[in-house]
């Protein structure tokens, strides 16, 4: 029975998808803890779409898709780093119209590239099954660049995160905080979108560190539990697509997801029982 369960992964494109995603998990488990702490989520998905426009104009042009994607992320990053204090509208508002700008931008221009139409859907959903050897060197170095960036910075962006006028104070400057975090999350949607397309890429970066959030507490325990799920929903995602004959991409970001529905009603169960235990003490 244990090889029948080893054997998809004895494959070398699978074996590879699942390195790529153990990477890509680690990567998303470094930035995406602080995306779901600042309530950056929608940004996170706005930037996901909004690199469409470059990634658009690089491929009409024949230039490199993560650059292109890089400076389009970035572009909507700067958009909302300027906005952010705007008094007429709130963040969400300025994210949702930059949103919609941008990939209003992005259509536009597929629509004038019939072969570059043919891969909206690749960009999109991606595969991970497709992950070759240059996408794991570049997964790879994504790590590094920003593990030692999130090591160096951890200070800054933690007080940033929970007290900003505290930061200012400190003198650990959370403007250029906020933009190095701005930067750190603009790379990896670029990276993690060429290799396995927005929608794991998104998936990847929110529901494991969503569900790390329900059961630790501090942040360094929350990061690696959220790479431990990421890298558990990769490895069952897989084997799901392998014996069902699903997406492999689709079931591990649905993978991320249940994980964080079954945790966050194991956490209200287990408050639920505690309250009733101590009613009953009470009552008796």
């Amino acid at each position: 029975m244990l090889t029948s369960l080893l054997e998809p992964f004895t494959v070398s494109f699978v074996l590879r998808a699942l390195v790529g995603g153990v990477l890509l998990a680690a990567v998303c488990a470094l930035v995406g803890v602080w995306v779901i702490a600042r309530g950056m989520t929608f940004l996170g998905e706005a930037m996901s779409h909004g690199m469409l426009p470059g990634v658009a104009i690089a491929s009409l042009v024949g230039g490199n898709l993560v650059v292109g994607a890089a400076a389009s992320a970035l572009a909507m990053a700067g958009g909302v780093t300027a906005l952010r204090n705007s008094r007429e509208f709130g963040r969400d508002t300025t994210i949702g119209l930059l949103f919609v700008g941008m990939l209003s931008a992005g259509v536009i221009l597929v629509s004038h590239s019939r072969s570059f139409a043919t891969d909206l859907t690749a960009f999109l959903f991606g595969d991970v099954l497709a992950i070759r050897l240059p996408d794991l060197i570049l997964l790879g170095g994504a790590l590094v660049l920003v593990a030692a960036v999130s090591a160096v910075a951890y200070r800054p962006f933690l007080a940033l995160t929970f007290d900003p006028r505290k930061a200012r104070t400190l003198g650990l400057r959370p403007d250029a905080a906020n933009v190095l975090m701005m930067v750190l999350l603009t790379v990896t949607m670029a990276v993690a979108f060429s290799v396995v397309g927005t929608l794991l890429a998104f998936g990847m970066l929110i529901a494991p560190a969503a569900a790390a959030m329900l059961v630790a507490r501090r942040l360094p325990a929350v990061m690696l539990t959220s790479f431990a799920i990421g890298s558990a929903a990769t490895v069952i995602g897989l084997w799901i697509s392998w014996f069902a004959g699903t997406a492999a991409s689709a079931t591990i970001a649905a993978v991320t997801v249940l994980i964080f529905f079954v945790l966050l009603g194991a956490r209200r169960a287990t408050a639920a029982a505690t309250t009733a235990r101590r009613a009953m003490a009470a009552a008796t």
